[in-house]
């Protein structure tokens, strides 16, 4: 992965509460987020203190969208999925990190945007060799209340060449 990656609030909270954030600053020369998402961000508190520290260091910036939103975008996706979509469009992002199938099919079936989940980024990050382990990884995040199926946890291992626990 490189480039620019536009990232809604799920994956980074996810990330956050088991403090690492920092896999995306390695992974992607630019990670924005957009006002909205930034908003939905700042208002909860878990992984905050990680949030503010990526804002303030500058590495995670927040973008306001500037054009016009698409009413599809409105209609169909909560506030900070469409915010992540309408920004990828109007900053030419490589990448658009949403874990939500609708917000997924959407961005990437209507809008082309290339999609990744935190299950992926999680897979990239092995390659990457920022991780050890995948499952362990995705393990935590759901230990700590972030549902991911075990569909996509158990691709997520075959990907990273990892064996099944079962």
């Amino acid at each position: 992965m490189n480039g620019c990656i536009v990232c809604n609030t799920g994956p980074l909270i996810a990330l956050a509460v088991v403090r690492r954030l920092d896999i995306l600053h390695s992974l992607f020369e630019v990670v924005l987020i957009p006002e909205a998402v930034r908003g939905e961000l700042l208002a909860g508190t878990a992984g905050r203190a990680e949030i503010e520290d990526a804002l303030s260091t500058g590495w995670l910036r927040a973008v306001p969208t500037t054009q016009a939103p698409d009413p599809v975008l409105d209609d169909v996706l909560d506030v900070g999925e469409a915010a992540v979509v309408q920004l990828a469009r109007q900053v030419g992002a490589d990448w658009v990190l949403i874990d939500e199938r609708k917000g997924r099919k959407i961005a990437a079936d209507v809008y082309g945007l290339r999609v990744a989940g935190t299950a992926r980024i999680a897979v990239e990050a092995k390659r990457k060799q920022l991780i050890t382990d995948v499952g362990e990884l995705l393990a935590s995040l759901c230990s700590r209340g972030y549902w991911i199926s075990e569909e996509i946890i158990k691709a997520a291992r075959q990907m990273a060449a990892e064996q099944d626990p079962s």
